[in-house]
């Protein structure tokens, strides 16, 4: 299983923010847009930043996708 987070970026889009501004709202470094960006795993404590910026769940932002 490999970890998308093209739910994440589909918010954006939606809510008119770039990752600068996510970032910047969020109180997340630089480096975990990055990890986001290539879809690596994050720690929960961002993730839940995240979350909170955006006011939604997990499951909105992140999903795991098979492999094949």
């Amino acid at each position: 299983m490999a970890i998308s987070y093209d739910k994440l970026w589909k918010m954006l889009i939606d809510k008119k923010m770039n990752k600068t501004q996510l970032k910047e709202s969020a109180g997340i470094s630089t480096n975990v847009v990055a990890k986001l960006g290539k879809n690596e795993s994050v720690t929960l404590e961002s993730m839940e930043k995240i979350c909170k910026t955006l006011h939604c769940n997990i499951g909105d932002v992140v999903e795991f996708v098979s492999n094949d």
